[in-house]
């Protein structure tokens, strides 16, 4: 019995590592983990979504259409964490922009220390959410916080910008684009250092001035990676928690509390699971459209270059 079993077994583990079978074999171990870690939550929780339960209960979910959807589209509360995670999106990406070109500016040329200058620049994007966090809500902390301190030496006074909705806003988005302008920066330097020499040579000899090289030469280079820094970065910062409810906990009241510390509210305070899973597939939906923006974007651009 023993052998029939071991040459039972010996077929079966010749049959799976046929040459035609290894190679879907080797990737069903990744498969599985992708399908456990991330396909079916998404599935059950886009389930959830159409039926009235609560994770703090026992009750047997009923399906309720799309109650949720329709609760959460026509929530005001909703479209106000909406507005404020517009802005804090807008203004974020927008000085992420700014310090990452003109960083990418200076680390375009050679200088001294260059490379330390460039670690330490890279450091920030390097850290984990919450140490940034933290970080600046110790630099922000009115009583012994550096920003405070910096202020009492000529006002007198304690500064609490976390204090005032607009001090707040403000307080996100330097922390968020403090971490993140790097990432722009390394983007727009592999678009500069790939600018052929000889194109500045001729802009040279032509006497062009700094801005028509930079419209003529250096900006067609780059604006396809400005245009990918964009995305990621509206992207992430649209889906910003972390940095958010550890500085502000959403606070002064509901200034800066966005759309996903919103969710998470919904979600794991007050324990409506089936109307946040509504709320994230909306924003998940908001994700890919802004991803087709991107890529009509960039679809006009082959056809303008074409």
């Amino acid at each position: 019995m023993a052998a029939v079993r071991s040459q039972e077994e010996g077929g079966f583990f010749a049959w799976m590592m046929a040459p035609e079978r290894r190679g879907p074999m080797l990737v069903a171990p990744a498969l599985i983990v992708l399908f456990v870690m991330n396909i079916f939550p998404l599935l059950w929780s886009f389930g959830l979504s159409f039926f009235n339960y609560r994770a703090n209960r026992q009750d047997i979910p009923d399906f309720v259409g799309l109650r949720f959807y329709e609760r959460v589209l026509t929530d005001p509360d909703v479209w106000e964490r909406f507005q404020t995670t517009a802005l804090i999106v807008g203004s974020s990406v927008l000085v992420q922009l700014i310090l990452g070109f003109l960083l990418a500016l200076m680390f375009a040329n050679q200088f001294p220390l260059r490379r330390v200058l460039l670690m330490l620049v890279l450091a920030p994007m390097m850290l984990s959410f919450v140490s940034v966090g933290v970080f600046f809500k110790l630099y922000y902390e009115p009583t012994f916080g550096l920003l405070s301190q910096a202020v009492r030496v000529f006002t007198g006074s304690t500064y609490a910008i976390l204090g005032s909705p607009t001090g707040a806003i403000i307080a996100i988005v330097i922390a968020d684009a403090w971490m993140w302008a790097p990432f722009v920066m390394l983007l727009v330097l592999a678009g500069l250092v790939s600018v052929p020499k000889y194109l500045y040579e001729a802009a040279e000899i032509d006497r062009a001035s700094w801005w028509r090289r930079f419209r003529t030469i250096t900006f067609p280079y780059i604006r396809s990676l400005l245009l990918l820094a964009v995305l990621f970065r509206t992207i992430e910062t649209f889906k910003l928690f972390d940095i958010v409810y550890i500085i502000t906990e959403g606070g002064p009241g509901t200034a800066t509390e966005t759309i996903a510390v919103y969710t998470y509210r919904v979600a794991f305070q007050f324990f409506r699971t089936s109307q946040s899973s509504a709320l994230a597939y909306i924003i998940l939906f908001v994700v890919i459209v802004l991803t087709n923006l991107y890529l009509y974007a960039v679809k006009q651009r082959e056809r303008e270059v074409s």
